[in-house]
């Protein structure tokens, strides 16, 4: 690390009183102009504690947060120029905290309550936190013999190694947390069961079915969901063939690149939109051009050919026009435009859905199937909480790690109304 280059990467900040990179670009509202200052000033201890009243994930936010997007977005500096590093920032203070093992303030049995939190993710381990530190007994019952959801296994190692989401896990049991692991809700794991033993139980498992188009051929093999490639890794030989991948967001990106690390002759990336509307994070769009993957923007695919097993792949151009009531320009197909491309998979990035065990859950769901969940993140039954993808909420790791946050609060002032 050049200690000289960070400290002027710090100093380039002009400490806003207004902070637009915290109030309106940063989910997590962190006091980025503050722990910027002590950054300055070389006292990484209180930039790290100044982070953790807000975040638990400043290492992993600082590598893979939208930050052109978010807090990088709304820096004054980028008005003129180029804004503050503030992902890069973020990411040495969170490493820094992790690597000299700063400890952060827990009470001690403040509030003696049990809290199950289903779903390990960025939303239940940052909801685990903010309760642990509060003093609460808190178990998290995970489905699978790891922790971190999609930061584990979403989310390439390319992008974010595992070793720092470990490290970064490994600091917040440290706070006393338990951990139950191998625990499938509907299965091994229910909801009745864990309200008997729980003040309250906070349900954060995220969503991670993939959306289909609805189209022919979609059924053949050869036609994957990028969500369950990248989550359960079962990748076909993709040594010499020809791969299209169907979206336009940091899926489909990670997708494509994981892709053609594995050998793909031809990696292509169809997206119905242009580029400016294109929701992946621009780094990632690069990174992905100069891997060479290719880009189709203005193509819509229309239907996957083949007997048994994918042979081509129909696609269609696009116009863009503003609809009414739309707030970006939605993709006409152009009548008459239709083309083909031989391939050999196609993997859908168009986004997630719940699993179809929620539907059993007995609790109140939106016509997307998500959990439904009033201002407080509370759903029908009281005593249970949703946050996260599996409620609707922005899929991002800082607004799903938001809803952790929020929740926690939420049920913290519930207990201290009750005492």
């Amino acid at each position: 690390m050049d200690f000289k280059k960070l400290i002027q990467k710090a100093e380039y900040c002009l400490n806003c009183k207004l902070k637009p990179c915290s109030i309106k670009g940063c989910p997590l509202n962190n006091n980025i102009p503050a722990f910027i200052e002590h950054v300055k000033n070389e006292n990484y201890n209180l930039a790290y504690k100044i982070l953790s009243d807000t975040t638990v994930l400043p290492a992993i936010c600082g590598r893979i947060c939208p930050h052109k997007k978010q807090c990088e977005g709304s820096c004054v500096r980028g008005i003129k120029g180029n804004p503050v590093d503030i992902g890069e920032l973020e990411a040495f203070v969170g490493d820094y905290g992790i690597k000299n093992n700063i400890k952060i303030d827990k009470e001690t049995n403040t509030i003696s309550k049990n809290v199950a939190i289903v779903g390990g993710g960025p939303a239940g381990l940052t909801c685990a936190d903010f309760l642990a530190k509060k003093g609460i007994n808190v178990t998290i019952f995970e489905r699978y013999e790891f922790l971190g959801g999609l930061l584990m296994y979403g989310i390439p190692e390319f992008r974010l190694s595992k070793e720092i989401i470990n490290d970064t896990i490994k600091k917040i049991l440290d706070l006393g947390i338990e951990v139950k692991y191998n625990q499938q809700l509907g299965e091994n794991l229910k909801l009745e069961d864990l309200s008997k033993n729980y003040d309250y139980i906070v349900l954060t498992f995220g969503a991670n079915v993939s959306t289909k188009m609805g189209i022919e051929g979609e059924c053949l093999e050869g036609v994957y969901g990028a969500n369950e490639l990248l989550e359960i890794g079962n990748h076909p030989d993709y040594k010499d063939k020809t791969v299209l991948v169907n979206g336009g967001g940091n899926v489909a990106m990670d997708a494509a690149r994981t892709i053609k690390r594995k050998g793909a002759k031809r990696v292509v990336i169809v997206y119905r939109r242009s580029l400016e509307e294109m929701p992946a994070e621009e780094k990632e769009i690069e990174d992905s051009k100069k891997e060479g993957i290719e880009i189709l923007f203005k193509n819509n695919i229309v239907k996957i050919n083949g007997t048994k097993k994918v042979e081509s792949v129909e696609l269609i151009k696009t116009e863009l026009i503003k609809k009414e009531g739309d707030s970006r320009l939605s993709p006409v197909n152009i009548e008459g435009s239709n083309y083909e491309i031989k391939a050999d998979y196609v993997v859908m990035a168009l986004g997630s859905k719940t699993d179809e065990f929620v539907k059993k859950l007995g609790l109140e769901l939106t016509k997307r199937n998500e959990i439904k969940i009033d201002e407080n993140y509370k759903t029908s039954n009281p005593k249970i909480y949703a946050g996260g993808d599996v409620a609707g909420n922005i899929k991002t790791v800082a607004w799903a790690a938001k809803a952790g946050r929020t929740i926690a609060e939420n049920i913290i002032k519930e207990f201290t109304n009750k005492q």
